[in-house]
């Protein structure tokens, strides 16, 4: 009886975790979920989806005006993640316009994920927002080189390449190459446009986002 206790309670704490390990960042989707039970969202807008740093971009509406901008950008989520909740923080708004951007932390997550694995993260969450919104156009925003992060700059351009690629393969589709615009002349990664931490923007690398970012936004 004792070793049949012992193996319940084993398998109970194991279930928690796992319950816990898959509901990373739940709390945040249910603050989406509270807002847009307040505030309800127009459906066919401009949908913003991925990791902190569209997490942190509190006022993206401003850098937009002409267009109508949801940000579901939440924490530091990788690929998966976002993949995960895709019926919680994109379907429901039927949005004409995804942007995505994430992988950033898919990488710096450990040394063994290989550029390939977050590319094809990508392109798994691609087929999926695809086959749910086929008339949509879908928008990532290449990884950013961040002081933080400068020993993932290699890889970091292995997976925008093999992601830009792909997209040039598929209709209705834009990249938005970030990652060079926010590089000095010699290469080496511009030091103003961070906040402390070194690797989230301040509103000087935000605006170089936004360049880049509006020209491919559908009306």
């Amino acid at each position: 009886m004792k070793k049949i206790a012992a193996f319940i309670i084993a398998l109970l704490f194991y279930t928690v975790s796992l319950l816990a390990q898959q509901k990373a960042y739940w709390n945040d989707i249910q603050t989406f979920k509270k807002q847009d039970s307040i505030n309800p969202q127009p459906q066919q807008a401009i949908l913003f989806i991925g990791s902190s740093s569209f997490t942190k971009w509190h006022d993206v509406q401003n850098y937009f005006p002409a267009y109508k901008i949801i940000n579901r950008g939440f924490g530091g989520s990788t690929l998966p993640e976002v993949t995960g909740y895709v019926n919680d923080i994109v379907f429901p708004y039927h949005p004409k316009q995804v942007v995505v951007y994430c992988g950033d932390n898919d990488l710096a997550s450990s040394d063994t994920i290989t550029t390939t694995t977050v590319a094809n993260r990508f392109k798994n969450l691609f087929q999926i927002l695809r086959a749910q919104l086929p008339n949509a156009s879908i928008v990532y925003v290449s990884i950013k080189p961040s002081p933080s992060r400068k020993k993932l700059m290699p890889k970091m351009q292995e997976v925008n390449n093999d992601i830009q690629k792909f997209l040039k393969t598929q209709p209705n589709t834009a990249f938005v190459d970030v990652y060079h615009k926010m590089l000095k002349a010699d290469g080496s990664i511009m030091d103003d446009i961070f906040i402390e931490d070194q690797l989230h923007m301040n509103a000087k690398g935000y605006a170089i986002w936004q360049k880049e970012i509006q020209p491919v936004l559908k009306n």
